[in-house]
């Protein structure tokens, strides 16, 4: 297959705006979850990136631990400064960027004022969900009002895999990228399954981050359990679980090789894939690693692969419709 020079849109990119940038150096942080480094980021250098590897558009969003290493009381304020900084970058560069705003969680009621706030005063895309918050797990019911007012404003759902409360623990000194993070994003999908928060708020459109993480290999053994009786509350059925997943998107960061993208394809149609490059979290040259295997390693079609390119972001987010019309 060719390269499809199709102008992508990437729903998984990441922006270090300055008020973050100096928050984590406040608070000490020179590398994280685990050793990750902290990378450089610009507009200039995303939009020089995004050219090379023929990306029209980056849904940008706080990376791992968005604002989890503050005390619960200074989030907001730090949520509130990212957010402007997103809106910023969206009306400085008219197409290039979209952005998800990040949430004070897991405080309920702040987040809730900043949903309205980044909705209804700064016009986000969506927002940003990490996968747990000081170890609590989005399907928590405490959790519950944040997620009606998203399904209510049928608003999308970006989650983001962050470092489980236990990461010292299991981590074996490896940085959690490595495999703390696919397994906390899996975790905290079987969460929402099994609390029943995805079937409950159906206008949700959510993105499962790097091809579903764990959950093509696991997906099987994670639907049984719903027929679990002392399990409560749980899926309806089996078939109950590989509906909802059939019905989220997944991008395709770091997970375009064949074994992981035909796992993928197992519980998700070519229609719910997205492109997605974690740039700049992952270095140019494997966004371009990933996408080599996309496009000459599946036996996709040249229309599959617009799909995933494109015209399937185009359908969560339809302001970029019209942006490719203008």
């Amino acid at each position: 297959m060719g390269d499809c020079a199709c102008g992508r849109i990437d729903v998984h990119s990441h922006f270090l705006p300055d008020v973050y940038g100096e928050a984590l150096a406040k608070a000490g942080l020179t590398s994280l979850d685990g050793g990750m480094p902290i990378p450089a980021w610009s507009a200039a250098a995303a939009i020089e990136m995004m050219d090379r590897q023929q990306i029209d558009t980056a849904m940008v969003s706080l990376s791992s631990p968005s604002a989890h290493f503050l005390p619960q009381a200074e989030r907001p304020a730090l949520c509130r400064q990212v957010n402007a900084a997103g809106a910023a970058l969206v009306r400085d560069y008219p197409g290039r960027f979209g952005f998800f705003a990040s949430l004070p969680m897991p405080d309920v009621e702040a987040a809730l004022a900043e949903i309205a706030y980044a909705f209804d005063r700064l016009g986000v895309d969506g927002v940003i969900l990490e996968t747990n918050s000081d170890g609590e797990y989005l399907g928590s019911p405490r959790f519950a009002p944040v997620f009606a007012e998203l399904n209510r404003r049928g608003a999308v759902v970006f989650l983001h895999p962050t470092s489980p409360a236990c990461f010292e623990q299991v981590g074996l000194g490896r940085p959690a990228p490595m495999l703390e993070f696919p397994l906390d994003t899996t975790r905290t999908i079987v969460d929402l399954l099994y609390s029943r928060t995805l079937q409950a708020n159906p206008d949700l459109k959510v993105i499962v981050p790097h091809g579903g993480a764990a959950l093509p290999a696991l997906v099987a053994r994670i639907a049984a359990f719903a027929n679990l009786p002392f399990i409560a509350p749980r899926p309806a059925s089996e078939e109950e679980v590989f509906e909802t997943l059939r019905r989220l998107y997944y991008d395709v960061a770091l997970s375009a090789h064949p074994v992981a993208l035909e796992g993928l394809r197992r519980i998700a149609p070519i229609t719910q894939i997205l492109f997605g490059s974690d740039w700049p979290f992952t270095p140019e040259f494997g966004v371009a690693r990933n996408l080599h295997q996309l496009t000459n390693d599946n036996g996709l079609s040249e229309a599959d692969l617009q799909a995933i390119a494109r015209t399937n972001a185009e359908r969560v987010f339809p302001r970029l419709v019209q942006l490719s019309k203008g």
